[in-house]
């Protein structure tokens, strides 16, 4: 950029919707529903409202995972919200999370419907409902907290930062690209210098830990993150390497990320889980095979 082309912050911004981007339409200053819309209501106790973004994939992740350990409460609906369409400023999502971002759950197994937002606090919640995944020892619980919240705080870099300049911006600049990759980078040698000695985030045990960073960080070393495993060196981590591939092999992990999935791989999109059986019946291939 030429010093004659540099761009002058004016002393108040203003907002111009056509900014350019890819998610230029549905981005906005503001808060609350733009229209309305209802939010379906299936049969079981746990309504999920999502997108198999990471975010989204933490939480399918999760109830696969607490239906494989035998908690039959943890039965779910899983509803596709189109973020590129808008449908997170519909009225009904709105009341379920003002923040307009998925994933969204509302719990209805309690005397008033229980509305819990935010990734890391569905899965806060899932685990101390149902009293897994989440460490009881006094002197592991806060490090699985600690890394859980390392993870919220973190992504943003990630997906914000480094996902957008790289991959969903107008065009390419070098500057923002170079201060979130270094960013990245780093987080990528925090976690591998804590997985050179733990099997997982937390030790021996597989938790809400893991389950909240690998959709992130084990999406983009497994390069299916904005194409960019080269372009950041994923195999030189290779500690997290052997992480992501472990975790990837998971059943429930499988499952979870074709649960609200509208991209990819026909078979491995499920987009609305209403059943275990879903998995064999309803992928999108079935559907479109019969339609």
């Amino acid at each position: 950029m030429t010093e004659s082309s540099a761009y002058i912050p004016p002393k108040i911004w203003k907002w111009e919707a056509q900014g350019g981007g890819a998610f230029t339409n549905i981005n906005r200053p503001i808060s609350g529903s733009t229209h309305e819309r209802e939010l379906p209501v299936g049969k079981h106790p746990l309504q999920l409202y999502s997108l198999a973004t990471p975010n989204g994939v933490k939480v399918t992740v999760m109830l696969e995972e607490l239906l494989a350990l035998g908690f039959k409460g943890a039965e779910y609906d899983a509803y596709l919200v189109r973020i590129r369409d808008g449908e997170q400023f519909g009225s009904g999502f709105v009341d379920v999370n003002p923040n307009s971002k998925i994933p969204a759950l509302m719990d209805h197994s309690t005397e008033i419907p229980t509305r819990v937002f935010e990734s890391g606090a569905i899965l806060l919640y899932l685990a101390e409902k149902f009293g897994a995944l989440f460490p009881t020892d006094p002197g592991i619980r806060p490090e699985c907290m600690s890394w859980l919240f390392w993870q919220m705080g973190s992504a943003p870099y990630l997906g914000g930062g480094f996902g957008h300049f790289y991959n969903y911006a107008p065009e390419r600049w070098q500057y923002p690209i170079d201060r979130f990759t270094m960013e990245v980078k780093r987080q990528l040698d925090v976690l591998d210098r804590r997985l050179a000695d733990n099997r997982y985030m937390c030790g021996e045990e597989y938790t809400i830990a893991d389950i909240a960073i690998w959709p992130w960080y084990g999406a983009l070393v497994l390069d299916r993150l904005y194409n960019a495993a080269k372009f950041v060196d994923a195999e030189s981590y290779t500690h997290v390497l052997r992480w992501s591939k472990e975790i990837d092999r998971r059943e429930t992990v499988r499952r979870g990320r074709m649960v609200n999935r509208a991209h990819g791989e026909l078979h491995e999109q499920l987009r609305e889980r209403h059943d275990a059986m879903d998995f064999d019946t309803k992928t999108q291939d079935k559907i479109e095979a019969v339609a």
